[in-house]
């Protein structure tokens, strides 16, 4: 009754039902270069994402450092026109 099913261990054993210690090893193998190449694809949008900000973060601190000098005149301005009446 009993003898027809796999034992656990055959089931959940080091490949599982069917499947060679050495298939195994190679579909772990496998896995392992597909997780470097994700990585690498990973690590390159990182990248170019990086470098997008780089130059939102430059164009930003332009507005700032032109927007701050336009305000400085602008009160430099309105002070030398209350101060000349």
């Amino acid at each position: 009754m009993g003898s027809e099913a796999p034992s656990w261990a055959d089931q959940w054993g080091s490949g599982g039902i069917g499947d060679s210690s050495e298939q195994y090893h190679e579909n772990k193998e496998m896995n392992g270069k597909n997780n470097n190449s994700k990585m690498a694809n990973m690590k390159a949008a990182a990248s170019v994402g990086l470098g997008k900000a780089k130059v939102a973060a430059s164009v930003g601190a332009n507005k700032v450092k032109s927007g701050t000098s336009l305000g400085i005149k602008w009160v430099k301005n309105q002070c030398q026109k209350k101060s000349s009446k």
